[in-house]
């Protein structure tokens, strides 16, 4: 981290992406945003194109997109356009990594996969959370490391989540060989992992102008909870008895989940400013991770010693390709 001093912004945690831009002028930025089709990631995406920025999505599903290309095209704001991205998939990781050419000012690291009932592998014999949501992020942002260098000012934007209180990364078994897999700790995991590929960033290439942070957008009513049963959004109070969805009164709306990862992505306010966890629109607070806080960054979750032994492991896999 920069410093000790935990940063303060004048945002509110129900302030919108749009709010967190007004202002801001994105002009000849170039940015990705993993995952931006849907959910907290279009209105990233939004936010970011509404400012004058060159957004590219990437995505499973370029045909997602479409509505939103549309939506900026001939806007005379910024601009969309949507290029194919498994990130649980090396082969598509390495060919949009190919594909992209010129520098790079910001990589939002959005895209995710939550709370898989049964434990799934990916073509490279890794579990599908971890793959997703931490080691394809890994793998796009090295590929990508000479044209977020080439951009001068660059950042990379992990969103994390508040689960990352209930895991670390468990060193001795991370792709659940040999332990019992349960879809929460896995989820937990991986995004611990998150995070602290933000650090390891941060650590790794501030001296090539890559600032790197991490955050929690809050709980937001999005597809991300696709994989959920009834049962388990009932024991959560979201969806009652008809199967109907219900917004609880600490749910923020998309727009409001976008705003942190707009803030760290494009606001001046976090100009020089790398290696920290954010969550509704300021620098959380470092707390003991565990099954009490409800909000904050865990201690395993911005342990530099963690973060410097994920990325070896994290390489170590991907050379053994």
């Amino acid at each position: 981290m920069t410093s000790t001093a935990r940063l303060s912004t004048p945002f509110t945690a129900r302030a919108t992406a749009a709010e967190i831009v007004e202002g801001v002028d994105l002009t000849e930025r170039r940015m990705i945003v993993t995952g931006g089709a849907s959910g907290i990631g279009l209105e990233t995406t939004r936010a970011l194109a509404g400012a004058g920025a060159e957004v590219t999505v990437a995505t499973r599903d370029p045909a997602r997109a479409a509505d939103l290309v549309e939506e900026f095209s001939g806007s005379g704001r910024g601009s969309v356009r949507a290029a194919a991205l498994d990130l649980a998939d090396l082969a598509s990781v390495d060919a949009f990594v190919a594909g992209w050419e010129g520098p790079l000012h910001a990589l939002v690291a959005n895209a995710g996969i939550m709370a898989i009932s049964d434990r799934q592998l990916t073509p490279e014999g890794w579990e599908l959370q971890l793959a997703t949501n931490y080691l394809g992020h890994f793998a796009l942002a090295r590929g990508l490391h000479d044209n977020l260098r080439a951009a001068g000012s660059a950042r990379v934007v992990v969103v994390s989540s508040g689960a990352q209180l209930r895991a670390g990364v468990d060193f001795d078994d991370p792709q659940f060989d040999r332990r019992p897999y349960d879809p929460w700790t896995a989820y937990s995991q991986s995004k611990t992992a998150g995070a602290l590929l933000a650090v390891g960033i941060a650590r790794r290439w501030a001296s090539d102008g890559i600032a790197a942070n991490a955050l929690s957008p809050g709980v937001i009513n999005t597809n991300l909870q696709r994989h959920l049963s009834d049962e388990a959004l009932r024991s959560f109070g979201v969806l009652d008895e008809a199967g109907n969805r219900i917004d609880l009164p600490h749910y923020k709306t998309p727009e409001q989940g976008a705003a942190t990862t707009v803030l760290l992505a494009a606001s001046p306010l976090l100009e020089g400013v790398t290696g920290r966890y954010f969550e509704d629109n300021q620098e959380a607070e470092v707390v003991p991770g565990g099954p009490e806080p409800m909000t904050g960054v865990a201690e395993h979750a911005v342990d530099p010693t963690a973060a410097d032994r994920l990325w070896a492991y994290a390489e170590g896999l991907l050379a053994r390709r």
